[in-house]
């Protein structure tokens, strides 16, 4: 089981098998910095529970911005998961047909599930260091859409 410098619990991730682990990465588990292994090391924190009980900064920042979109129908963001970019990385038809991948595979972010308003489908939301993605989609990940993806002002 891979052992994470920012405590979030692998237990169970569709990922786990893919990861080198956090610690035993250096903070690079699929190949690539991970956003919250750096957030620690900038904190002064080596290891997993070290923070425990101290508010995440960027967890904290990054709920504000997505609040801050003013998406009526997106219920207030309380809580981001370190979410491996395979699993959330889905591909959009753009309008001329073409078809595309906003997130890279090899990263993390940190994100969530929202149930939409008054619908039967779904937002997810995920964000990095530069940009801020949210999506609605159906079961599964059906038929995705981009909402907003936008670059982040206080990267």
């Amino acid at each position: 089981m891979a052992h994470t410098i920012c405590g979030a619990e692998c237990a169970g991730c569709p990922m786990e098998s893919n990861c080198g682990g956090c610690a035993e990465t250096g903070g690079r588990p699929f190949g690539t910095p991970c956003m919250l292994a750096d957030c620690c090391r900038e904190r002064g924190y080596t290891r997993c529970g070290e923070c425990s009980g101290t508010p995440c900064g960027l967890r904290t920042r990054l709920m504000a911005e997505f609040n801050a979109l003013g998406i009526a129908d997106l219920e207030e963001v309380t809580v981001l998961h370190a979410l491996p970019g395979a699993f959330v990385n889905l591909e959009y038809t753009l309008p001329n047909g073409q078809k595309v991948k906003l997130l890279d595979d090899h990263k993390v972010y940190l994100g969530s599930q929202c149930r939409k308003r008054g619908g039967e489908r779904c937002y997810g939301i995920a964000a990095d260091e530069q940009y801020l993605l949210v999506c609605e989609y159906g079961e599964a990940g059906a038929e995705p859409e981009i909402v907003v993806y936008k670059r982040r002002k206080n990267h």
